[in-house]
């Protein structure tokens, strides 16, 4: 398999919306990005431009007006768009991920009523799962879902939520049996401009704001029994599922900005001058950059073999936990790496470098920390008897 690139094995429909996608990143993503950094807020405008490329409907199936695109398309466009900038690719995928869950999961008569417009771009979706004080345990969390004639009541904070800044629509798990951990956790499709939703404002971070993350609190919220997404038994087992390929994707992103960020330190060496010399020619300066595009290469190949099990309904829960383990300290490592191979220069607003390491800083954190990624792994090695 190509160590460069995730598309030799796709279809030529998937290279064309791959190949859209990389246009769209380099020419509306890249010159935008530091805006929205600026004003600390999701691209919205972005996400809206986006629709008419499918890029809000990768994985939807066709009957719902999407593209019907395997995971690893996905994986590769979430690369992609994560080259331009972190925080736009995850606000996008978020929207994406909601439109196709919907799509396969809920009630025809609410997915026709938030599909067409999630794929659109007209509304922004998310998925509402961590709590002040329940991120990567889900089981622990408080928000709790009480039965009351047609429906279900609801009530608690969430926190921690991608896109929750600007969200219409969220994919939302809660307790129905406290003290039963997992097994009482449904899903619930949660409209968040009706009466019992009070939103908080964004979270002001260290940067990565396209990512709109933030918070809102539910009370006394009412959701009709056909808005309850997995019932109680089932919801905890699909949130996990979800997971892996979340984790797999956030490794694809790591990816994305390391190989941008090598792109643009191996064209400024060249043209760069110092003592006489281009700084490319300079044998120290040249392995930073070996040493980056090998680690680089290696964790393309662990997204793709995670991509791979996703597409072909395989457990890759210690493959995706691995990729985005090694993927976030190659990212975190090499971003600075190259950060330095690039001088001065990399301080300016118009290259990537700071919002790159802001996010793959984000990113160690992102559907499970790296501690419990190492538990996840452990685990599947016991398991399997590799640990003996």
């Amino acid at each position: 398999m190509n160590t460069q690139t995730l598309s030799t094995r796709f279809s030529p429909d998937a290279e064309a919306l791959i190949e859209r996608a990389s246009r769209f990143a380099r020419d509306t993503v890249v010159p935008h990005a530091p805006l929205w950094e600026r004003e600390r807020r999701i691209g919205h405008e972005a996400i809206i431009a986006a629709a008419p490329l499918g890029l809000c409907a990768i994985e939807v199936p066709p009957e719902h007006g999407g593209l019907g695109q395997p995971f690893s398309v996905k994986a590769r466009i979430t690369e992609v768009m994560a080259s331009a900038d972190f925080g736009f690719a995850f606000s996008l995928v978020n929207t994406q991920n909601v439109a196709t869950k919907l799509a396969k999961e809920a009630r025809p008569e609410v997915a026709a009523r938030y599909v067409p417009d999630l794929i659109a771009g007209k509304i922004i979706g998310c998925t509402a799962l961590s709590e002040p004080q329940a991120g990567s345990d889900f089981s622990a969390i408080t928000t709790t879902a009480t039965r009351v004639p047609g429906g279900w009541r609801i009530d608690g904070r969430k926190a921690w939520i991608t896109n929750a800044a600007l969200a219409d629509v969220a994919v939302l798990y809660a307790q129905t049996e406290p003290g039963s951990a997992g097994k009482g956790i449904a899903g619930f499709v949660i409209d968040l401009r009706r009466a019992g939703v009070q939103r908080e404002p964004a979270f002001a971070l260290a940067g990565q704001h396209a990512i709109g993350t933030g918070g809102f609190t539910l009370d006394g919220y009412v959701a009709t029994d056909d808005e309850v997404l997995q019932p109680p038994g089932r919801a905890f087992k699909a949130a996990l599922g979800s997971i892996n390929g979340a984790r797999t994707y956030v490794a694809a992103m790591c990816c994305g900005m390391v190989g941008e960020a090598l792109r643009i330190a191996a064209a400024y060496g060249e043209q760069r001058q110092a003592f006489g010399v281009p700084l490319a020619a300079h044998e120290g300066w040249r392995w930073r950059l070996a040493e980056a595009s090998s680690e680089l290469a290696a964790c393309r190949l662990m997204v793709a073999q995670s991509a791979a099990c996703i597409d072909a309904g395989e457990d890759a829960q210690t493959v995706a936990a691995q990729a985005k383990l090694l993927a976030t300290r190659m990212a975190e490592r090499q971003l600075v790496q190259l950060a330095q191979a690039m001088g001065a220069a990399g301080l300016r607003e118009d290259y990537p470098f700071g919002r790159h390491l802001v996010g793959a800083r984000i990113a160690n954190f992102v559907d499970g920390s790296t501690e419990m990624l190492l538990e996840r792994i452990a685990a599947g090695l016991r398991r399997s008897g590799a640990a003996a």
